[in-house]
C-alpha cells in the first residue's frame, strides 16, 4: 500500500507540474468548479457498500448483484442532478465558461456506476498487492488522458477526459480481473441491510464534504475563480505527503482492525502504535512542505503561481492536524461506530462554516485556510473522547 501510495502521488505530482505549465489558475479553478459539483453529488448519494462488505465477518459474494445494482441507479442519479444544476451552479460560482464542463463531467458517474462492486475483496482479504496493480493503473489511465486532453485542447475540456478515461478503464479493469461478475438482479432484503447500516456512511459522507471543500467553495464565490484555482493545487501539493499517509494506514488497519474488533487489549495495541507511527510521519512530512513551499511551488507550477506559497506552508499545518485527527477512523469504523466519525465530522464543519466567510473576505485565502484549521483543533476533543468509549467498550457480542 506504501508502494501504490507512493506511485499515485508520483503521478499525481507529474500531471499537477505538466498541467500547471499548460493551463493557467483560471482555467484550473473553472474545471474545479466541475469537481465540486460531481464530488458533493457522490458523497451525498454514497450507500456506504464496500464499508459494510468489509466489515462482515462472511463472505460478500451474496450482496455483489445487489450492491452492482443500486450502483448504476446511483450513477444515474448523480449525473441527472449534475444536468439539473449546471446552470445554478455556474452562476453560483459567476463562471459560465463551467456550464459545459458540468453538462460532459455528468458522463463520469455514469460509467463509474457499473464498476464491479466485487474488487472491493482485494481490501477485504488483505491482497493488496492486487490492490497496488489496480489502482496504480487505474491512476496512471486517467493521468496519460488527462494530459494528452490538456496538451491537444489546451483548455479544461481536456482534463474531463481524463475522468473519462480513467473510469472507463476502471470499469473494464474490474470485469477483466475480478470474480464474480455481477448481474442486474437486486434482493431488496439485501440492499435494506446494506443502507440501514450505512446511513452514518452517508452522513460522514456528507458532513466530510462540508467539512473538506466548504473552504473551496466559499474562495471560488467570493474571491473568484482565479484565487480558486490557485488554493485548491496548494491544498493538493502542501496535503499530497499527509494524506497519502492516513491513506496508506486506514486501507490497511481498517479490515484488519475489523477482523480483530472483538479483542479488545489487542485492538488497543495495536491502535495506539498505529497511531504513534501514523502521527510521526505526518509530522515529519508536514515540517518538510512546510520548509521547502516555495521552491516546491516554483518548481512544480512555474510563473504566476507565487501567491500559492503561503497557502502551502499554512496548509501543510492544516494537513498535520486534520491527518492526525483523521486517523481514529480506522478504529471508530472497525468497531461500526461510524456514527461518532459523522458527529465529530459535523463539529468541525460547523467550526468552518461559522468562521471562514469573514476569514476570507479579511485575509483571502490565507483565511481560508485559517478557518479549516479551527474546525479541526474545535472538534479534537470529542475525537478524543469517542476514541476512549470505543476502546473502552465491552463488546456484546462472542469473539469470532
Amino acid at each position: 500500500m506504501t508502494a501504490f501510495r507512493v506511485a499515485h502521488r508520483l503521478l499525481g505530482i507529474v500531471r499537477i507540474s505538466i498541467i500547471a505549465h499548460i493551463l493557467s489558475p483560471y482555467n484550473l479553478g473553472v474545471f474545479g468548479i466541475a469537481t465540486i459539483s460531481l464530488g458533493f453529488l457522490e458523497i451525498i448519494t454514497e450507500t456506504g457498500i464496500n464499508i459494510f462488505l468489509v466489515q462482515e465477518k462472511g463472505g460478500v459474494e451474496k450482496y455483489i448483484d445487489s450492491a452492482w445494482v443500486v450502483s448504476i441507479f446511483r450513477g444515474f442519479l448523480i449525473s441527472a442532478v449534475i444536468l439539473a444544476t449546471a446552470d445554478a451552479v455556474s452562476s453560483f460560482f459567476k463562471s459560465p465558461e463551467s456550464r459545459i464542463l458540468l453538462y460532459l463531467v455528468a458522463v463520469v458517474p455514469l460509467i463509474r456506476g457499473f464498476i464491479n462492486p466485487a474488487i472491493v475483496k482485494f481490501q477485504k482479504d488483505l491482497n493488496f498487492n492486487k490492490e497496488f496493480f489496480y489502482r496504480v493503473s487505474m491512476y496512471l489511465a486517467e493521468t496519460i488522458f488527462s494530459i494528452a486532453g490538456a496538451l491537444i485542447l489546451r483548455n479544461p475540456l481536456g482534463l474531463i477526459f481524463g475522468l473519462w478515461g480513467g473510469a472507463l478503464y476502471e470499469v473494464v479493469y474490474t470485469f477483466i480481473v475480478v470474480r464474480p461478475l455481477p448481474r442486474f438482479v437486486i434482493d431488496f432484503e439485501k440492499v435494506k441491510k446494506v443502507i440501514k447500516r450505512g446511513v452514518w456512511v452517508t452522513a460522514f459522507g456528507i458532513f466530510d464534504y462540508i467539512y473538506t471543500q466548504s473552504d473551496n467553495i466559499i474562495v471560488g464565490r467570493i474571491l473568484g475563480v482565479t484565487s480558486l484555482g490557485i488554493y485548491q493545487n496548494a491544498y493538493k501539493i502542501s496535503t499530497i505527503p499527509l494524506s497519502e499517509v492516513g491513506d496508506i494506514f486506514f486501507r490497511v488497519t481498517f479490515p484488519i482492525f475489523s477482523k480483530i474488533s472483538e479483542e479488545a487489549d489487542r485492538l488497543k495495541r495495536a491502535f495506539f502504535k498505529t497511531l504513534a507511527i501514523n502521527g510521526s510521519l505526518m509530522i515529519a512530512a508536514g515540517v518538510l512542505v512546510y520548509l521547502f513551499a516555495s521552491p516546491i511551488v516554483k518548481i512544480l507550477f512555474g510563473q504566476g503561481w507565487e501567491a500559492a506559497i503561503p497557502a502551502v506552508k499554512l496548509l501543510s499545518i492544516l494537513g498535520v492536524t486534520r491527518g492526525i485527527a483523521a486517523s481514529t477512523n480506522s478504529l471508530l469504523v472497525a468497531k461500526k461506530k461510524q456514527k461518532y466519525s459523522a458527529i465529530v465530522t459535523l463539529v468541525s464543519a460547523l467550526g468552518l462554516l461559522t468562521t471562514i466567510v469573514p476569514l476570507t473576505k479579511t485575509y483571502g485565502i490565507i483565511g481560508a485556510g485559517l478557518s479549516a484549521i479551527i474546525g479541526t483543533l474545535i472538534s479534537l476533543p470529542l475525537t478524543i473522547y469517542f476514541v476512549r468509549k470505543t476502546l473502552n467498550e465491552k463488546s456484546k457480542d462472542k469473539p469470532i
